[in-house]
């Protein structure tokens, strides 16, 4: 394969995606996404070559290596096409729309997406990955590139009407169905039979492979068993977050949670790690120690955060987006022991028993003999079978994993794309957030205010907008609805966490914004800021993918923060993006089950509990962790301090000022339908009136 790498920068040059840079020095005369490439496309009257891939997208390097590296693709693209170059996750708006309009034509899509555009943007011909020369039954582009040159200088009348009706079809598509009746409980019940219906009995998660981990399912799992108490529902929750913990999905030496698992066992993964991936997961991993109590869960959560705090933050404290697959040249290399490394490491005997028990062999499990390191059964099994004492066992292990994890960090590792998206950094605020809750970790909550008061001073213009992509010293792009979501998500829960009234005041503000910038028809949300489409179709989403949607936080965002600030009017607002995805929601219920996280909580019990007394108090404290602990996912934590600080949280909240007023003794009311039980001076008895009042289900 002939690859240069032209001495000249182009265009890209100038950006600060790492992903664009990447493509910076290829001889493919790329433009960045904007009126310039547009307006030489109508000024030569050429086709536009659209790229949109993403930096720790295996498929996408190899596309760049092969391809956008080789002189003979770049001379036929800069001749007859305008090249531009886009990352996904600075622009989810136009990867969403492209993507549509590519699953329409070839019924599937992906990364890299490779789309043609006439000059007005429209699309008439896609696809994902192409090789530069046929093989496999796929197109190369060397010889696609000259078909579709052809095509538009002959028959460009025919490609421009098939454009118009892909946007016209991406337009219809993006539209929220609607629907007067709110669902049922039975729409939750559908959900969770189809769910129960795909589950692996012997791997754990849903379907075969590739296998994705998918936290909104489990969440919303979770509150179907807390509502029915069908044990099944948390039984899928608990088989499967143990099988990913013990898996090759998570890194078992560095910690962290990969993209996917290409088999259905959760053994050989998708090396790239991925920063909602993080969120999510630990989110998931604490809600079901929660439910449970199980000190397994509390563990990978704080395993998660460490690799969050350690390799994923940056010097301003924010969040990093993600980290490549490869390392050179090649996919999970960073990650992956032979038995002679391992005796290298620790030493022949404890090197065998180390192995043994994270199943790495002389054959291998990968490629070139390497093996992906998992636990095939507990610590405690291991020392049972290998009739060891179970707590060396655990210091031998713990000691090599720390001596591994040294060894590993000689190795070249994987690149790091270091931009920072505002609605990632608000999943990673709210799961420190509920980590510092759950497991009374109070460094966790600062370093999610860290977090959060980077994006206020540096990602939020002068009017107060969010911006959704920092690098550099540079904030780019105007935020979307997963933007204004995710952060409000965020700062709501380090509220709940910290009772400090700025971030719930932050939370408030931002919705407000949200509901301003993003109103839509039918009641649902639009993705993009009003009158910032770039001509393009404007959309509402409510997809619950890799991360929620916009529309789905959004929803239980309003629905949660007008029942603790007294807003009906948010809580409306909340019911009525459900109503309008109504008919989605009862045809397809699992993949849209972070939205239907918001049904639960309309169909109730939902609540608030009220803590009142002196700001620290260790009564104060106590009566607050008996909810933060309880898995009561429709409750809500408001504290109404004694004195003169109670002025902050009621210019906030004016109903608290009709309470009565607090003293110093701590005190806690529960509050349902807007009338509140008599206090609770104990954790014991607020945990009994949790139980009764809002916990259906418990433990067999």
């Amino acid at each position: 394969m002939s690859r240069t790498k032209s001495k000249t920068a182009n265009r890209l040059i100038n950006e600060k995606s790492p992903y664009l840079l990447q493509h910076a020095y290829n001889p493919v005369d790329w433009y960045p996404w904007g009126e310039e490439a547009f307006a030489r496309a109508k000024a030569e009257d050429k086709p536009v070559f659209l790229s949109i891939g993403y930096s720790s997208c295996h498929w996408c390097h190899v596309m760049e290596k092969e391809s956008f590296a080789d002189p003979g693709v770049a001379a036929l693209l800069n001749e007859h096409f305008i090249p531009v170059k886009v990352d996904r996750e600075e622009r989810p708006d136009l990867d969403h729309i492209y993507m549509t309009a590519c699953q329409a034509l070839t019924g599937q899509g992906g990364w890299p997406l490779t789309v043609f555009l006439t000059p007005d943007k429209k699309p008439f011909f896609a696809g994902t990955y192409f090789p530069k020369h046929s093989r496999y039954g796929i197109a190369g582009l060397m010889e696609l590139l000259p078909k579709l040159a052809a095509l538009w200088a002959k028959d460009r009348e025919k490609a421009a009407q098939a454009g118009a009706e892909l946007l016209g079809l991406v337009l219809r598509q993006g539209r929220a169905g609607g629907g007067a009746a709110l669902p049922g409980e039975e729409t939750l019940e559908l959900a969770y039979r189809r769910l129960k219906d795909s589950f692996d009995e012997v791997h754990g998660g849903f379907g075969g492979a590739p296998k994705f981990p998918v936290p909104h399912q489990l969440f919303f799992l979770l509150r179907y068993w807390k509502r029915s108490g069908e044990s099944r529902a948390l039984e899928m929750v608990v088989q499967t977050l143990k099988a990913m913990a013990r898996g090759g999905i998570f890194d078992q030496i560095g910690y962290g949670f990969h993209r996917y698992s290409t088999d259905a066992s959760w053994l050989v993964p998708h090396f790239e790690k991925m920063l909602y991936d993080q969120a999510l997961m630990a989110l998931a991993y604490l809600e079901a120690y929660q439910a449970t109590g199980e000190a397994e869960f509390a563990a990978t959560a704080r395993q998660v955060f460490e690799y969050l705090l350690r390799d994923m933050i940056t010097p301003e404290k924010a969040f990093c987006a993600a980290e490549d697959a490869d390392s050179k040249g090649k996919e999970g290399l960073f990650y992956v022991w032979m038995p002679a490394e391992l005796n290298a490491a620790l030493g022949g005997e404890r090197g065998s028993l180390v192995a043994e028990y994270y199943g790495v062999t002389e054959q291998g499990n990968f490629e070139g003999g390497r093996s992906i390191l998992h636990c095939r059964e507990t610590r405690e099994q291991f020392a049972r079978r290998k009739n060891m004492d179970p707590a060396l066992v655990k210091e031998i292990l713990e000691e090599s994993r720390e001596r591994l994890y040294q060894v590993r960090s000689s190795r070249e590792r994987p690149f790091k794309d270091d931009k920072i998206i505002t609605a990632w950094n608000g999943l990673v605020i709210a799961a420190l957030a509920r980590g510092a809750a759950v497991l009374e970790a109070p460094l966790y909550a600062q370093v999610a205010a860290g977090a959060a008061a980077f994006i206020e001073k540096r990602m939020t213009e002068l009017d107060g907008r969010l911006g959704r992509r920092y690098r550099d010293g540079v904030t780019t792009y105007p935020a979307f609805l997963d933007d204004y979501a995710f952060l409000a998500w965020g700062l709501l829960e380090l509220y709940q966490a910290t009772f400090l009234v700025e971030h719930l005041r932050r939370a408030v503000t931002l919705t407000e914004q949200m509901l301003d910038l993003f109103g839509g028809e039918g009641g649902a949300l639009n993705y993009v800021p009003a009158g910032l489409t770039d001509g393009l179709p404007q959309y509402q989403e409510a997809y619950d993918g890799a991360t929620p949607s916009g529309n789905s936080v959004a929803a239980i965002n309003l629905l949660r923060l007008g029942r603790l600030t007294g807003r009906t009017h948010w809580e409306e607002k909340g019911e009525a993006i459900v109503r309008a995805f109504s008919a989605e929601l009862q045809s397809s219920p699992t993949g849209f089950t972070h939205m239907l996280t918001a049904l639960d909580y309309i169909l109730g019990p939902a609540g608030e509990v009220i803590i009142t007394g002196d700001t620290g108090s260790t009564g104060v404290e106590k009566l607050a962790a008996a909810v933060r602990k309880s898995f009561a996912p429709n409750t809500l934590l408001l504290f109404h301090p004694a004195g003169i600080e109670r002025l902050d949280i009621e210019a906030l909240i004016p109903y608290l000022e009709n309470m009565p007023s607090p003293d110093s003794r701590a005190a806690a009311y529960l509050c349902r339908n807007r009338s509140c039980l008599l206090p609770q001076h104990t954790p014991e008895g607020l945990t009994a009136l949790l139980r009764e009042h809002m916990l259906q289900a418990t433990l067999p």
